[in-house]
């Protein structure tokens, strides 16, 4: 993976669907606006590429590739957001936030049966995040808040396989560095304290 060599920072949020990263990043975001600061937040797939849009519609089951397709759709897509607005914004110094990056990728890859190795290296090229939050949730837990949010049920959001992403997660900051996980079954404001405060403790 790339460093980042620019002057903004790039920041990530992963966890099973259901763990409340979207939420987190959102209330991060707000966080930095209220310091002053640049912030961007963005998420994938995006809804700006092909790839990104047929990639949403597998997730959602409207449509069937098998998991070698379903990746190459993720990278391609990946590709495009780095290059239309991740880079160009941390280049001109602002925060990026992404609700999700390739480590979902990798996490549900695997538990889609492929292989942990060949998912980094289709990946190598990309960018890696100056700080990623995994929040921790139990699978039983992500779903009933998806069916609370009177969301159905999507291809990745089965019990199972959400057992086999998290098992992934859990081995992911043995790989990369500036990796946090994080207890996402607390309340809202608690977790977004602590991370403010590693926020504050790694990238000030």
């Amino acid at each position: 993976m790339i460093k980042n060599p620019y002057l903004g920072k790039f920041i990530v949020f992963e966890g099973l669907d259901g763990s409340g990263q979207s939420t987190q990043a959102g209330l991060l975001k707000y966080f930095l606006l209220q310091e002053g600061r640049n912030v961007i937040l963005t998420k994938e797939p995006t809804l700006d590429s092909n790839a990104g849009k047929k990639a949403r519609e597998v997730l959602s089951e409207k449509n069937i590739v098998d998991p070698e397709e379903l990746q190459r759709l993720f990278t391609e897509d990946r590709k495009e957001h780095l290059e239309k607005l991740i880079i160009p914004a941390l280049k001109e110094g602002k925060i990026v936030i992404s609700d999700r990056y390739f480590f979902s990728t990798f996490a549900y890859g695997v538990s889609d049966g492929l292989n942990l190795d060949e998912l980094i290296e289709i990946n190598n090229n990309f960018l890696l995040p100056d700080l990623t939050f995994f929040l921790k949730v139990k699978p039983e837990i992500c779903i009933e808040r998806i069916k609370n949010r009177g969301e159905q049920i999507k291809l990745f959001e089965k019990n199972e396989k959400l057992i086999r992403a998290w098992r992934t997660y859990e081995i992911l900051p043995e790989r990369f560095k500036n990796i946090y996980i994080i207890d996402g079954e607390r309340m809202i404001n608690e977790i977004n304290g602590e991370i403010i405060q590693i926020l504050n403790n790694k990238l000030r």
